[in-house]
């Protein structure tokens, strides 16, 4: 056999999926493994928005719709971003994609060149690099400071000849901060003084817990330069319907638009019809699932912090940040066999010596965790 892409071969597989499928091979053993290892929300999507996508499928919207999304989508996205995000958007400046990891893949594919560098902040979500990387562009590491998890002025040091695009994630995965005014003000003024774009993964915006999310591309001179990448997997528990969006000048959009015409076609028609109904319908529903996940966190925080546990700030999203002693994967490890309970290295983020505790389970899952923790 002749040998395979050594581009694929150099990226390694998606730390959170190999840890939740080897919890998930112990508890088909029989072993009662608790998992908080992948973010996936553990209520089901919200009945109206299922039954839009039913009636979609009755009423035989089973058919190819166009490559960006259809249009009652796009237009539901552009309305919304202008409306609640204060980004002045068009709906042919916004595309529709398979999830947000789509939406991620497309933007560096259409933006990035080989001779290109991406600043990523560390800790950061797994798949930024892969993306770039497939898109054949560099990685630059910056590292957050771990007491704020909020953007210094050693971020203009990270800056160099061969950077294009900085990516930035508030509410964060892992940590859960949320960047502060000063944070996307620094980013912003970086991009405008060295020409840079900016990729603003805000996939946690309605998970917020006492603070306010800004979206960086409605900050002076940034809707210009911004691709906002967002979807409806987390706060309308909808992961596997796998419908993500990004906006951004409509060139770039043009750019994607082609990735996803020779890859997918288009996401799935019948569900664009759900993501319609999930932004247009009642949005009690999300602030219920919001509020269940504060009451979740306000118990998990505190309680790691008795056991001794110093903790990320927590502000956003669905998970517990939590810094560990020594070998991060040795601890993570520890706890899978030895307490069944089943967490992320933060290594796989870029920040060894810390774990993330996905809190997406039951109240009483998280009490029965800290137990298992606090008995090895």
């Amino acid at each position: 056999m002749k040998s395979l892409s050594e581009k694929i071969a150099g990226i390694a597989p998606s730390a959170t999926i190999e840890i939740s499928n080897a919890a998930k091979r112990m508890a088909a053993d029989g072993i009662d493994v608790i998992s908080l290892s992948i973010g996936e929300p553990d209520f089901d999507t919200p009945a109206h928005i299922k039954e839009a996508c039913i009636e979609a499928l009755r009423r035989g919207e089973t058919h190819y719709a166009p490559s960006a999304g259809i249009p009652a989508l796009t237009n539901a996205i552009a309305e919304k971003l202008v409306r609640e995000n204060g980004v002045p958007v068009k709906p042919d400046e916004v595309i529709v994609t398979c999830g947000a990891k789509d939406a991620i893949y497309e933007a560096m594919e259409a933006v990035l060149n080989p001779t290109d560098e991406v600043l990523v902040l560390d800790p950061s979500w797994v798949s930024y690099e892969p993306c770039a990387r497939l898109a054949g562009a560099g990685v630059r590491h910056h590292a957050l400071s771990t007491e704020t998890f909020q953007v210094d002025d050693t971020l203009l040091d990270a800056v160099g000849p061969r950077t294009k695009m900085i990516v930035v994630n508030s509410p964060s995965n892992p940590s859960g901060a949320v960047l502060n005014g000063d944070s996307l003000r620094m980013i912003a003024d970086i991009c405008r003084d060295h020409d840079l774009f900016a990729l603003s993964d805000e996939i946690y915006e309605k998970l917020v817990y006492g603070k306010e999310h800004v979206s960086l591309a409605s900050l002076p001179g940034m809707a210009e330069r911004t691709i906002t990448v967002n979807g409806f997997s987390k706060a309308y528990a909808m992961t596997g319907w796998r419908i993500g969006y990004a906006a951004a000048p409509r060139p770039i959009v043009r750019q994607m638009e082609k990735v996803q015409q020779h890859t997918i076609s288009h996401p799935t028609t019948f569900a664009m019809f759900g993501a319609v109904a999930a932004i247009e319908g009642p949005q009690d529903c999300v602030e219920s699932m919001r509020r269940e996940f504060e009451r979740r966190r306000d118990y998990l925080i505190p309680a790691l912090r008795d056991l001794g546990y110093a903790t990320a700030p927590a502000d956003g999203a669905f998970y517990a940040y939590v810094k560990v002693e020594g070998d991060d994967m040795a601890v993570a490890r520890s706890w899978l066999h030895d307490a069944h309970v089943a967490v992320t290295p933060g290594t796989a983020f870029g920040t060894p010596g810390w774990l993330r505790l996905s809190y997406a389970t039951s109240m009483e899952s998280l009490k029965e965790v800290v137990g298992r923790i606090a008995r090895v």
